[in-house]
């Protein structure tokens, strides 16, 4: 399901930009032929052109939302994702006692200690 809408909203989108690319700048939009055009509705041309766009924006929102609330609601279960690991690795706290490593005396430092002892 969520890949048709996708589909559907690559869809609009390149509906919208051909929409948009066919229309004139000046609001004549595909207004070939001079002053002889205008009898013949190219003004009602103009108007189908813009409510064209408006109606495949609000197919962009619309489908855009619902991408969103079908990967929102997928989501919640744990996709397995090893960044979403590593990011609830580091939100949990730790426990007070073990959270950071101490520093004890080693067996390595020991022996310096001792040679400084001998002269």
């Amino acid at each position: 399901m969520l890949t048709l809408v996708i589909i559907l909203l690559v869809i609009a989108c390149v509906g919208l930009g051909l929409f948009v690319l066919i229309q004139n700048p000046k609001g004549g939009g595909l207004a070939t032929g001079g002053a002889s055009s205008n009898m013949f509705g190219v003004q009602r041309t103009g108007d189908v052109l813009e409510k064209g766009t408006w109606i495949l924006l609000a197919f962009i929102v619309v489908f855009s939302l619902a991408i969103t609330a079908m990967s929102k609601s997928g989501s919640t279960g744990g996709t397995g994702s090893k960044i979403d690991d590593h990011i609830n690795k580091a939100a949990t706290p730790s426990p007070i006692g073990g959270a950071l490593p101490t520093k004890s005396a080693t067996p390595a430092a020991t022996p310096a200690k001792a040679d400084s002892t001998k002269k």
